[in-house]
């Protein structure tokens, strides 16, 4: 069975401070060790919000800003490339004129 996170906690402070009182090492050691392992769990934490924001994002159906600002780049770029003819005239040309029929 898996450690718990405060079970994982406690036993890794008891270590540090055993080697401590032991004289294994010195206070400044142990200090920097756990810096450094509490800047590891701060990372890991991180990473696993990270995640979660990510798949719950892409659940919900939401672009990132990334991908909208590609989009919109795209729309600006087709539309700029798009022939300059007059949208009202050819929308008259193009629709067929209804015939009324009187009875």
């Amino acid at each position: 069975m898996a450690k718990t996170q405060a079970s994982e906690i406690f036993s890794t402070l008891k270590s540090y401070a055993q080697k401590l009182s032991d004289g294994e090492r010195t206070p400044a050691e142990v200090a920097s060790a756990l810096n450094d392992w509490a800047k590891e769990s701060a990372d890991s934490i991180k990473g696993r919000i990270h995640d979660e924001v990510e798949s719950a994002v892409e659940k919900m159906g939401f672009v990132k800003r990334e991908e909208f600002d590609q989009l919109a780049a795209e729309v600006q770029r087709l539309k700029k490339a798009a022939p300059k003819k007059s949208i009202t005239k050819a929308a008259k040309k193009a629709a067929p004129k209804k015939k009324v029929v009187k009875k």
